[in-house]
C-alpha cells in the first residue's frame, strides 16, 4: 500500500510521513525540495504520479501558510489548482484513492466562539479565498464519486516550525536569554487567544479522518485556547526568568483575530484524542 503526500517538507508532512511508515504504508514525497520534480500546479505532474501509483491516499498539505495578500498567485496555484489536479488525476486514473484536502480554520466566520467544521465561510483575505475554492472542488468531486476528506487546521506548532511562526520564534528567543543573551522579543498582542496543537498528535486526526466513510470534514484541533501571554508564561518557567522583563508590546499592532479555537466534536466523536498537553507542547519546543 503506498501513498502521496503534496507538502511532504512541512511540519504536517514530515509527521504525517512517520505515521504512515509505522503502519507499513510507503510514501511518495512532495515538496519544494523533493527531487522528483513534480510541480502540483502542472496537471500533466500529478497525472503522471497519480497514473504511476494508484495510491491509496493523497495528501494535499502543500501551502504557504500566511493571509498576506501578495501570496495570492503562489496560493492559488497550490490551493487551488493543486486541489483540481489531484481530484482530477483521481477521477481519470485512480478513482478508489482516498484524498485529503487541508483546510484552515481562517476560512469560517469568526465571531469569538468555537468553529466547527459547519459553520459559515467567510472570505476575509487571499488566503481564505484559495481555501474556500479548495473546499467547494472537494465537494464536487464528491459528488462525482471520489472519497474526498477537508480537514480544517487550527494552530498546531512542533519543534520543525520555521521561526517566522510565533510560537518557533519566541520558543528560539527564549532559549537564547536562557543561554544569556541580551533579548528584547517584540510581540503584537498579548491576549489573542488560539490553540496550541502539536503537529504530531494532528496529524493522527487526519489519519482518522480518512480511515472511516460516514464523515468527510472535519475541524481538527484540540477545542482548547490559550493565550500569547499565557505561552510566554508557560516558556520562561521552563528557564526560571519573569517573562516581563524580556517582552514589548508593537505599537499600532491590531490582530486579525481574538480568538481563533474550533470545536473539534466531529473528529472527537470517530475516536481521536489529542494527546499533548500545553504544557507538554512548550517542553517540545524548548526541548526540554
Amino acid at each position: 500500500m503506498n501513498s502521496i503526500i503534496f507538502g511532504a517538507g512541512g511540519q504536517d508532512g514530515f509527521y504525517l510521513s512517520q505515521l504512515l511508515s509505522s503502519k507499513n504504508i510507503a510514501v511518495v514525497p512532495v515538496s519544494r525540495a523533493s527531487d522528483n520534480g513534480i510541480d502540483i500546479s502542472n496537471f500533466d505532474d500529478v497525472a503522471k504520479l497519480v497514473k504511476e501509483h494508484s495510491p491509496a491516499y493523497i495528501f494535499h498539505l502543500a501551502a504557504n501558510s500566511t493571509t498576506r495578500h501578495d501570496s495570492l498567485f503562489e496560493n492559488h496555484t497550490t490551493i487551488c489548482t493543486g486541489t483540481l489536479n489531484i481530484l482530477e488525476a483521481v477521477k481519470l486514473y485512480s478513482p478508489k484513492t482516498k484524498v485529503f484536502i487541508s483546510g484552515s480554520g481562517l476560512q469560517f466566520k469568526n465571531e469569538g466562539l468555537p468553529i466547527k467544521e459547519t459553520d459559515e465561510f467567510e472570505a476575509r483575505d487571499a488566503y481564505s479565498v484559495c481555501r474556500i475554492q479548495s473546499v467547494y472542488a472537494a465537494r464536487y468531486y464528491r459528488r462525482l464519486g471520489i472519497k474526498t476528506y477537508v480537514g480544517y487546521f487550527f494552530n498546531h506548532d512542533s519543534p520543525r516550525r520555521t521561526a517566522r511562526h510565533v510560537a518557533q520564534m519566541i520558543a528560539e528567543d527564549v532559549l537564547a536569554i536562557e543561554r544569556g543573551e541580551e533579548k528584547t522579543i517584540a510581540i503584537g498582542d498579548l491576549t489573542v487567544k488560539k490553540e496550541w496543537g502539536f503537529a504530531g498528535d494532528i496529524v493522527k486526526a487526519i489519519w482518522t479522518l480518512v480511515n472511516q466513510d460516514d464523515v468527510f470534514e472535519a475541524t481538527l484541533g484540540t477545542g482548547l485556547g490559550y493565550s500569547i501571554e499565557e505561552y510566554f508564561e508557560e516558556c520562561f518557567k521552563m528557564i526560571g526568568k519573569d517573562w516581563k522583563q524580556y517582552v514589548q508590546l508593537k505599537e499600532g499592532f491590531k490582530a486579525e483575530y481574538k480568538q481563533l479555537v474550533s470545536d473539534p466534536s466531529t473528529i472527537m466523536s470517530l475516536g481521536w484524542q489529542p494527546e499533548t498537553s500545553f504544557a507538554d507542547l512548550v517542553k517540545l519546543m524548548l526541548r526540554k
